[in-house]
Protein backbone atom coordinates (compact mmCIF):
# COMPACT_ATOMS: atom_id res chain seq x y z
CA UNK A 1 0.00 0.00 0.00
CA UNK A 2 1.89 3.11 -1.15
CA UNK A 3 2.32 6.10 1.13
CA UNK A 4 1.73 9.66 0.05
CA UNK A 5 4.86 10.65 1.98
CA UNK A 6 7.68 8.93 3.78
CA UNK A 7 7.38 10.69 7.13
CA UNK A 8 4.65 10.04 9.68
CA UNK A 9 3.54 11.16 13.11
CA UNK A 10 3.93 7.64 14.50
CA UNK A 11 5.38 4.47 13.05
CA UNK A 12 5.12 0.90 14.32
CA UNK A 13 7.80 -1.39 12.92
CA UNK A 14 8.80 -5.05 13.20
CA UNK A 15 5.11 -5.91 13.37
CA UNK A 16 2.98 -8.78 12.18
CA UNK A 17 -0.43 -7.53 11.09
CA UNK A 18 -3.86 -9.09 10.86
CA UNK A 19 -5.49 -6.33 8.81
CA UNK A 20 -8.89 -8.11 8.56
CA UNK A 21 -9.19 -6.57 5.10
CA UNK A 22 -10.23 -8.54 2.03
CA UNK A 23 -12.47 -11.15 3.61
CA UNK A 24 -9.96 -13.05 5.76
CA UNK A 25 -7.35 -12.33 8.40
CA UNK A 26 -5.30 -10.26 5.95
CA UNK A 27 -1.95 -11.33 7.39
CA UNK A 28 1.16 -9.27 6.67
CA UNK A 29 4.43 -10.27 8.32
CA UNK A 30 7.43 -8.08 9.18
CA UNK A 31 5.48 -4.97 8.23
CA UNK A 32 5.29 -1.35 9.29
CA UNK A 33 2.21 0.74 9.90
CA UNK A 34 2.34 4.54 9.81
CA UNK A 35 -0.12 6.98 11.39
CA UNK A 36 -0.75 10.60 10.46
CA UNK A 37 -3.31 12.81 12.21
CA UNK A 38 -4.98 9.85 13.89
CA UNK A 39 -5.45 7.82 10.72
CA UNK A 40 -3.55 4.98 9.09
CA UNK A 41 -1.46 6.46 6.31
CA UNK A 42 0.95 3.63 5.49
CA UNK A 43 1.00 -0.17 5.58
CA UNK A 44 3.97 -1.80 3.91
CA UNK A 45 7.53 -2.97 4.39
CA UNK A 46 9.60 -0.62 6.57
CA UNK A 47 12.07 0.75 4.03
CA UNK A 48 13.19 4.36 3.76
CA UNK A 49 10.52 5.78 6.07
CA UNK A 50 10.74 7.95 9.18
CA UNK A 51 8.43 9.24 11.88
CA UNK A 52 8.36 11.63 14.81
CA UNK A 53 7.77 8.63 17.07
CA UNK A 54 8.83 5.06 16.29
CA UNK A 55 7.75 1.94 18.18
CA UNK A 56 9.46 -1.40 17.57
CA UNK A 57 6.90 -4.01 18.62
CA UNK A 58 9.38 -6.88 18.43
CA UNK A 59 7.40 -9.18 16.16
CA UNK A 60 4.17 -8.88 18.11
CA UNK A 61 0.81 -8.79 16.33
CA UNK A 62 -1.18 -5.66 15.58
CA UNK A 63 -4.91 -6.23 15.05
CA UNK A 64 -7.71 -3.67 14.64
CA UNK A 65 -8.98 -2.40 17.98
CA UNK A 66 -11.65 -4.78 19.25
CA UNK A 67 -15.30 -3.72 19.00
CA UNK A 68 -17.96 -4.89 21.45
CA UNK A 69 -21.15 -4.12 19.54
CA UNK A 70 -23.71 -5.23 22.15
CA UNK A 71 -23.39 -4.44 25.85
CA UNK A 72 -25.58 -3.31 28.74
CA UNK A 73 -22.49 -2.14 30.63
CA UNK A 74 -24.17 0.74 32.50
CA UNK A 75 -26.29 -0.47 35.42
CA UNK A 76 -26.25 -0.39 39.22
CA UNK A 77 -25.82 -3.31 41.59
CA UNK A 78 -25.54 -6.90 40.37
CA UNK A 79 -27.54 -10.10 40.58
CA UNK A 80 -24.93 -12.47 42.00
CA UNK A 81 -27.38 -13.32 44.79
CA UNK A 82 -29.91 -14.45 42.18
CA UNK A 83 -27.29 -16.61 40.50
CA UNK A 84 -26.61 -18.26 43.82
CA UNK A 85 -30.37 -18.73 44.39
CA UNK A 86 -30.81 -20.36 40.98
CA UNK A 87 -27.92 -22.72 41.66
CA UNK A 88 -29.63 -23.64 44.93
CA UNK A 89 -32.77 -24.62 43.04
CA UNK A 90 -34.93 -21.51 42.91
CA UNK A 91 -36.60 -20.86 39.55
CA UNK A 92 -36.40 -17.63 37.59
CA UNK A 93 -40.19 -17.26 38.01
CA UNK A 94 -39.85 -17.50 41.78
CA UNK A 95 -37.05 -14.96 41.78
CA UNK A 96 -39.07 -12.59 39.58
CA UNK A 97 -42.12 -12.94 41.84
CA UNK A 98 -39.94 -11.72 44.71
CA UNK A 99 -38.96 -8.60 42.76
CA UNK A 100 -35.87 -10.05 41.12
CA UNK A 101 -34.72 -10.18 37.51
CA UNK A 102 -34.76 -7.05 35.37
CA UNK A 103 -37.07 -5.37 37.91
CA UNK A 104 -34.34 -5.63 40.56
CA UNK A 105 -31.74 -3.99 38.31
CA UNK A 106 -34.23 -1.28 37.34
CA UNK A 107 -34.83 -0.51 41.01
CA UNK A 108 -31.08 -0.34 41.72
CA UNK A 109 -30.34 1.76 38.63
CA UNK A 110 -33.14 4.23 39.31
CA UNK A 111 -31.91 4.69 42.89
CA UNK A 112 -28.26 5.27 41.94
CA UNK A 113 -27.00 8.79 41.43
CA UNK A 114 -25.32 9.58 38.13
CA UNK A 115 -21.95 9.63 39.91
CA UNK A 116 -22.60 6.26 41.55
CA UNK A 117 -23.71 4.76 38.24
CA UNK A 118 -20.58 6.07 36.53
CA UNK A 119 -18.29 4.70 39.26
CA UNK A 120 -19.79 1.21 39.05
CA UNK A 121 -19.79 1.15 35.26
CA UNK A 122 -16.23 2.36 34.76
CA UNK A 123 -14.93 -0.58 36.80
CA UNK A 124 -16.49 -2.91 34.24
CA UNK A 125 -15.27 -0.84 31.30
CA UNK A 126 -11.65 -1.10 32.43
CA UNK A 127 -11.70 -4.89 32.01
CA UNK A 128 -12.63 -4.48 28.34
CA UNK A 129 -10.11 -1.71 27.68
CA UNK A 130 -7.30 -3.86 29.09
CA UNK A 131 -8.18 -6.54 26.51
CA UNK A 132 -7.86 -4.31 23.46
CA UNK A 133 -11.41 -2.95 23.13
CA UNK A 134 -11.39 0.51 21.52
CA UNK A 135 -15.09 0.78 20.57
CA UNK A 136 -18.16 -0.31 22.52
CA UNK A 137 -21.89 0.02 22.24
CA UNK A 138 -23.72 0.63 25.51
CA UNK A 139 -27.49 0.25 25.73
CA UNK A 140 -29.88 1.82 28.18
CA UNK A 141 -32.90 -0.23 29.27
CA UNK A 142 -32.51 -0.54 33.04
CA UNK A 143 -34.17 2.78 33.75
CA UNK A 144 -37.51 2.36 31.97
CA UNK A 145 -38.52 5.92 32.81
CA UNK A 146 -37.44 9.20 31.25
CA UNK A 147 -35.08 10.37 33.99
CA UNK A 148 -33.31 7.04 34.48
CA UNK A 149 -32.96 6.19 30.78
CA UNK A 150 -31.37 9.58 30.12
CA UNK A 151 -29.14 9.15 33.16
CA UNK A 152 -27.83 5.85 31.78
CA UNK A 153 -27.11 7.38 28.37
CA UNK A 154 -25.34 10.36 29.93
CA UNK A 155 -23.13 7.99 31.91
CA UNK A 156 -22.31 6.06 28.72
CA UNK A 157 -21.37 9.32 27.02
CA UNK A 158 -19.15 10.37 29.93
CA UNK A 159 -17.30 7.04 29.88
CA UNK A 160 -16.33 7.74 26.27
CA UNK A 161 -15.15 11.21 27.20
CA UNK A 162 -12.92 9.99 30.05
CA UNK A 163 -11.42 6.86 28.50
CA UNK A 164 -9.73 6.02 25.16
CA UNK A 165 -12.79 4.30 23.73
CA UNK A 166 -15.51 5.26 21.27
CA UNK A 167 -18.91 4.73 22.90
CA UNK A 168 -21.98 4.22 20.72
CA UNK A 169 -25.20 4.65 22.65
CA UNK A 170 -28.42 2.71 22.02
CA UNK A 171 -31.76 3.69 23.58
CA UNK A 172 -33.41 0.47 24.79
CA UNK A 173 -36.54 1.84 26.42
CA UNK A 174 -38.46 -1.10 24.91
CA UNK A 175 -36.47 -3.61 26.99
CA UNK A 176 -39.12 -4.69 29.47
CA UNK A 177 -42.45 -3.46 30.81
CA UNK A 178 -41.75 -1.62 34.09
CA UNK A 179 -43.71 -2.69 37.14
CA UNK A 180 -45.77 0.50 37.19
CA UNK A 181 -47.10 -0.44 33.72
CA UNK A 182 -47.77 -4.09 34.55
CA UNK A 183 -50.23 -5.57 32.01
CA UNK A 184 -50.26 -2.24 30.14
CA UNK A 185 -47.48 -2.73 27.60
CA UNK A 186 -49.16 -0.63 24.92
CA UNK A 187 -49.43 2.31 27.28
CA UNK A 188 -45.75 1.99 28.14
CA UNK A 189 -44.86 1.95 24.42
CA UNK A 190 -46.87 5.19 24.14
CA UNK A 191 -44.49 6.75 26.67
CA UNK A 192 -41.40 5.37 24.89
CA UNK A 193 -42.55 6.67 21.51
CA UNK A 194 -44.15 9.98 22.47
CA UNK A 195 -42.06 11.12 25.42
CA UNK A 196 -38.75 9.31 25.92
CA UNK A 197 -37.57 8.95 22.34
CA UNK A 198 -38.18 12.58 21.28
CA UNK A 199 -36.40 13.90 24.38
CA UNK A 200 -33.43 11.57 23.92
CA UNK A 201 -33.18 12.46 20.23
CA UNK A 202 -33.33 16.18 21.03
CA UNK A 203 -30.45 15.81 23.52
CA UNK A 204 -28.51 13.66 21.02
CA UNK A 205 -28.04 11.01 23.69
CA UNK A 206 -28.47 8.01 21.37
CA UNK A 207 -26.98 6.82 18.09
CA UNK A 208 -29.53 4.04 17.65
CA UNK A 209 -32.77 2.65 19.05
CA UNK A 210 -33.08 -0.97 20.18
CA UNK A 211 -35.93 -3.18 21.36
CA UNK A 212 -36.61 -6.64 22.76
CA UNK A 213 -39.02 -8.54 20.51
CA UNK A 214 -40.01 -11.63 22.49
CA UNK A 215 -43.04 -13.24 24.13
CA UNK A 216 -41.78 -12.06 27.53
CA UNK A 217 -41.21 -8.52 26.28
CA UNK A 218 -42.79 -6.76 23.26
CA UNK A 219 -44.68 -7.86 20.14
CA UNK A 220 -43.54 -7.12 16.58
CA UNK A 221 -46.36 -4.54 16.29
CA UNK A 222 -45.18 -2.74 19.42
CA UNK A 223 -41.56 -2.77 18.24
CA UNK A 224 -42.65 -1.48 14.82
CA UNK A 225 -44.11 1.58 16.56
CA UNK A 226 -40.77 2.20 18.26
CA UNK A 227 -38.89 1.77 15.00
CA UNK A 228 -41.24 4.14 13.16
CA UNK A 229 -40.54 6.77 15.79
CA UNK A 230 -36.79 6.12 15.61
CA UNK A 231 -36.78 6.60 11.84
CA UNK A 232 -38.79 9.82 12.26
CA UNK A 233 -35.99 11.15 14.45
CA UNK A 234 -33.25 9.97 12.10
CA UNK A 235 -31.92 7.23 14.37
CA UNK A 236 -30.69 3.81 13.25
CA UNK A 237 -32.42 0.73 14.66
CA UNK A 238 -31.39 -2.71 15.92
CA UNK A 239 -33.20 -5.52 17.65
CA UNK A 240 -32.95 -8.27 20.25
CA UNK A 241 -34.60 -10.97 18.14
CA UNK A 242 -35.46 -14.68 18.30
CA UNK A 243 -33.54 -15.40 21.51
CA UNK A 244 -36.21 -17.57 23.11
CA UNK A 245 -38.72 -18.10 20.30
CA UNK A 246 -39.38 -17.12 16.68
CA UNK A 247 -41.47 -13.97 16.82
CA UNK A 248 -40.55 -12.82 13.32
CA UNK A 249 -38.06 -10.36 14.79
CA UNK A 250 -35.32 -11.04 12.25
CA UNK A 251 -37.68 -10.25 9.39
CA UNK A 252 -38.94 -7.16 11.20
CA UNK A 253 -35.38 -5.94 11.73
CA UNK A 254 -34.66 -6.49 8.03
CA UNK A 255 -37.85 -4.66 7.03
CA UNK A 256 -36.56 -1.56 8.84
CA UNK A 257 -33.03 -2.07 7.50
CA UNK A 258 -31.74 -2.52 11.04
CA UNK A 259 -28.01 -2.40 11.58
CA UNK A 260 -28.20 -5.72 13.40
CA UNK A 261 -30.46 -8.42 14.79
CA UNK A 262 -28.99 -9.93 17.94
CA UNK A 263 -29.20 -13.39 19.59
CA UNK A 264 -31.11 -15.23 16.78
CA UNK A 265 -31.16 -18.71 18.32
CA UNK A 266 -34.66 -19.35 16.92
CA UNK A 267 -34.33 -17.40 13.65
CA UNK A 268 -35.97 -18.98 10.61
CA UNK A 269 -34.42 -19.27 7.18
CA UNK A 270 -37.00 -16.79 5.92
CA UNK A 271 -35.83 -14.25 8.50
CA UNK A 272 -32.19 -14.87 7.65
CA UNK A 273 -32.86 -14.39 3.93
CA UNK A 274 -34.49 -11.06 4.74
CA UNK A 275 -31.45 -10.04 6.81
CA UNK A 276 -29.16 -10.94 3.92
CA UNK A 277 -31.18 -8.76 1.54
CA UNK A 278 -31.18 -5.79 3.92
CA UNK A 279 -27.51 -6.07 4.95
CA UNK A 280 -28.50 -6.57 8.60
CA UNK A 281 -25.67 -8.06 10.67
CA UNK A 282 -26.26 -11.13 12.87
CA UNK A 283 -24.81 -10.47 16.34
CA UNK A 284 -24.30 -13.72 18.25
CA UNK A 285 -24.05 -13.66 22.05
CA UNK A 286 -22.48 -16.85 23.42
CA UNK A 287 -22.23 -15.48 26.96
CA UNK A 288 -26.01 -15.37 27.36
CA UNK A 289 -26.38 -18.76 25.66
CA UNK A 290 -23.92 -20.21 28.17
CA UNK A 291 -25.34 -18.56 31.28
CA UNK A 292 -28.92 -19.53 30.41
CA UNK A 293 -27.84 -23.10 29.59
CA UNK A 294 -29.67 -22.84 26.27
CA UNK A 295 -29.91 -25.79 23.90
CA UNK A 296 -30.99 -24.12 20.67
CA UNK A 297 -27.93 -22.75 18.87
CA UNK A 298 -28.13 -19.86 16.42
CA UNK A 299 -28.34 -21.16 12.81
CA UNK A 300 -24.75 -20.46 11.83
CA UNK A 301 -24.89 -22.64 8.72
CA UNK A 302 -27.90 -20.69 7.40
CA UNK A 303 -26.14 -17.40 8.12
CA UNK A 304 -23.15 -18.65 6.12
CA UNK A 305 -25.34 -20.02 3.34
CA UNK A 306 -27.07 -16.69 2.79
CA UNK A 307 -24.00 -14.53 3.32
CA UNK A 308 -25.11 -12.71 6.46
CA UNK A 309 -22.21 -11.03 8.26
CA UNK A 310 -21.66 -12.54 11.71
CA UNK A 311 -20.54 -10.45 14.67
CA UNK A 312 -19.86 -11.50 18.26
CA UNK A 313 -20.38 -9.47 21.41
CA UNK A 314 -20.20 -9.83 25.19
CA UNK A 315 -23.81 -8.85 25.99
CA UNK A 316 -22.34 -7.66 29.31
CA UNK A 317 -25.36 -7.37 31.60
CA UNK A 318 -26.20 -8.15 35.25
CA UNK A 319 -28.64 -10.98 34.66
CA UNK A 320 -28.04 -13.28 31.70
CA UNK A 321 -24.48 -12.43 30.65
CA UNK A 322 -22.25 -11.05 33.43
CA UNK A 323 -19.32 -11.17 31.02
CA UNK A 324 -16.29 -8.90 31.43
CA UNK A 325 -14.22 -10.27 28.53
CA UNK A 326 -14.91 -9.82 24.84
CA UNK A 327 -11.89 -12.01 24.03
CA UNK A 328 -13.47 -14.93 25.90
CA UNK A 329 -16.37 -14.71 23.46
CA UNK A 330 -13.97 -15.77 20.67
CA UNK A 331 -13.40 -19.16 22.26
CA UNK A 332 -17.06 -19.52 23.24
CA UNK A 333 -18.24 -18.54 19.77
CA UNK A 334 -16.06 -21.31 18.37
CA UNK A 335 -16.76 -24.04 20.93
CA UNK A 336 -20.47 -23.35 21.47
CA UNK A 337 -21.57 -22.15 18.04
CA UNK A 338 -19.04 -23.77 15.70
CA UNK A 339 -17.45 -20.61 14.34
CA UNK A 340 -13.93 -20.79 12.96
CA UNK A 341 -11.27 -18.70 14.74
CA UNK A 342 -11.19 -16.45 11.66
CA UNK A 343 -14.96 -15.94 11.71
CA UNK A 344 -14.84 -15.20 15.43
CA UNK A 345 -12.08 -12.62 15.09
CA UNK A 346 -13.85 -10.94 12.18
CA UNK A 347 -16.91 -10.94 14.43
CA UNK A 348 -15.29 -8.54 16.93
CA UNK A 349 -13.57 -6.35 14.34
CA UNK A 350 -14.86 -5.73 10.82
CA UNK A 351 -18.34 -7.22 11.27
CA UNK A 352 -18.83 -5.61 14.67
CA UNK A 353 -18.02 -2.25 13.05
CA UNK A 354 -20.70 -2.94 10.45
CA UNK A 355 -23.17 -3.81 13.22
CA UNK A 356 -22.65 -0.31 14.60
CA UNK A 357 -22.80 1.40 11.21
CA UNK A 358 -19.15 2.46 11.43
CA UNK A 359 -17.21 2.32 8.16
CA UNK A 360 -13.96 3.93 9.34
CA UNK A 361 -12.82 1.25 11.80
CA UNK A 362 -12.64 -2.55 12.00
CA UNK A 363 -9.77 -3.12 9.54
CA UNK A 364 -6.20 -1.91 9.16
CA UNK A 365 -6.30 0.01 5.87
CA UNK A 366 -4.95 3.32 4.66
CA UNK A 367 -7.50 6.02 5.43
CA UNK A 368 -9.11 4.19 8.36
CA UNK A 369 -8.99 5.54 11.90
CA UNK A 370 -5.90 4.25 13.70
CA UNK A 371 -7.65 2.13 16.34
CA UNK A 372 -5.43 -0.88 17.01
CA UNK A 373 -4.35 -3.34 19.67
CA UNK A 374 -0.96 -5.02 20.10
CA UNK A 375 -0.84 -8.67 21.12
CA UNK A 376 1.97 -10.90 22.40
CA UNK A 377 0.80 -14.02 20.57
CA UNK A 378 2.17 -16.46 18.00
CA UNK A 379 -0.78 -16.16 15.59
CA UNK A 380 -4.15 -14.36 15.62
CA UNK A 381 -5.98 -17.68 16.06
CA UNK A 382 -4.38 -17.90 19.52
CA UNK A 383 -6.95 -15.37 20.72
CA UNK A 384 -9.74 -17.88 20.11
CA UNK A 385 -7.68 -20.83 21.35
CA UNK A 386 -7.03 -19.66 24.91
CA UNK A 387 -9.81 -19.16 27.44
CA UNK A 388 -8.55 -16.72 30.04
CA UNK A 389 -5.40 -14.68 30.36
CA UNK A 390 -4.69 -11.41 28.61
CA UNK A 391 -2.11 -11.15 25.84
CA UNK A 392 -2.87 -7.51 24.99
CA UNK A 393 0.19 -5.34 25.63
CA UNK A 394 -1.12 -2.00 24.41
CA UNK A 395 -3.69 -0.13 22.38
CA UNK A 396 -3.65 2.74 19.91
CA UNK A 397 -6.77 4.92 19.91
CA UNK A 398 -7.11 7.45 17.09
CA UNK A 399 -3.35 7.27 16.68
CA UNK A 400 -2.53 7.74 20.38
CA UNK A 401 -0.45 4.93 21.84
CA UNK A 402 -1.73 3.90 25.28
CA UNK A 403 1.26 1.84 26.30
CA UNK A 404 1.55 -1.44 28.10
CA UNK A 405 -1.29 -2.89 30.15
CA UNK A 406 0.91 -5.26 32.12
Amino acid sequence: MPAHNKHFDTLFVNANLATMAGGGLGIMENAAIGITKGKISYINLPSGITADEVHDVGGKWIIPGLIDCHTHLVYAGNRAHEFAARQAGKTYAEISAEGGGIAYTVKQTRAASEAELFAQSEKRLKHFLAEGVTTMEIKSGYGLDMESEMKMLRVAKKLGEKYPVTIRKAFLGAHSVPTEFKDRADEYIDVVVNEMLPAIAKEKLADAVDGFCEHIAFTPAQIARVFDAAKKHGLAVKLHAEQLSDQGGAGLAAQYKALSADHLEFASEEGIKAMAASGTVAVLLPGAFYMLKEKQKPPVELLRKHGVAIALASDCNPGTSPVLSLVAMLNMGCTLFGLTPEEALRGITVNAAKALGLADIGTLEVGKVADMAIWDIGHPQDLAYYLGGNACVGTIKKGQYNGNHS
